[in-house]
């Protein structure tokens, strides 16, 4: 942030659209701590083993995470393309654009509810307008803070055509096809891929099934595979190579949505 931002009053909140709420954290924490516990008795079957098998649940809350903030940014996004939609249709009305951003707060809050991701950015905003900061770098700070390409690349576009006079609600427009254009294709990915998702988690499952299956048909059917050096090492081994494999697919399916 630019040193007069600082001194105009102007402090945004840098997780603003990308905090996790306290509750969600927990519950990631919870659901790490019974993997953790999951592991732990079904490759050893020792409490011992509960500390190394954190491994497992880090991976968890890592993989939680990401999934989580991909949601919140798509989320953003489609807010974001809401509010570029009203600030078209209010200068069409005859608003300043200055203005058109500031009456599409009330838009957003209808649409999305209030406290949404997209209205304390907004209302962030008013405020920098209020301490005198120009539009355009305040719209440069929200890109920068949501960490979007697509709010990113608006804001420097914006700027450019304010300083060379060029028509805004053209732009507007343009960014706005470009967003609705993405998040489709974004929507068809994730319809083609949830089959393939599923079946992912059906296969991360099934090891533990099995065992389970086995275990309550045989008491007592694996216990030579605890308890002992060589069972030790066999698990071991075992548990490498599921979460290889789950760190494989898991790549997989980063690149494929990527690509795509």
């Amino acid at each position: 942030m630019s040193r007069s931002l600082r001194l105009r009053g102007y402090s945004p909140n840098r997780s603003s659209g990308s905090g996790i709420p306290l509750m969600e954290t927990l519950q990631d924490l919870g659901k790490g701590m019974l993997i953790t516990g999951v592991f732990a008795f079904f490759f050893y079957r020792s409490i011992w083993a509960f500390p190394p098998m954190s491994l497992a649940g880090w991976i968890y809350l890592r993989r939680s995470r990401h999934h989580r903030r991909r949601r919140r940014d798509r989320q953003l996004l489609v807010q974001f393309k809401e509010c570029i939609q009203a600030v078209a249709a209010s200068m069409r009305a005859g608003y300043a654009v200055e203005n058109a951003f500031l009456e599409s707060i009330a838009d957003i809050r209808s649409m999305f509810g209030e406290g949404c991701a997209m209205e304390r950015e907004l209302k962030q905003l008013r405020q920098g307008l209020c301490n005198n900061v120009t539009l355009e770098a305040l719209l440069t700070e929200m890109g920068q803070r949501s960490g979007l390409e697509e709010i990113q690349e608006f804001a420097e576009v914006f700027a450019i055509a304010k300083r060379n006079g060029g028509s805004i609600p053209v732009i507007i427009d343009a960014a706005s096809s470009s967003v609705s254009r993405r998040l489709e294709v974004e929507e068809e990915m994730e319809t083609l891929l949830s089959a393939r998702r599923l079946e992912q988690r059906v296969m991360n499952a099934m090891p533990f099934l099995i065992v389970w299956y086995v275990e309550a048909g045989n008491p007592g059917y694996f216990n030579m595979l605890y308890g002992n050096l060589p069972g030790i090492v066999l698990m071991t081994v075992c548990m490498g190579v599921y979460l290889l494999a789950y760190v494989l697919s898991e790549w997989i399916f980063e690149k494929t949505f990527e690509e795509r």
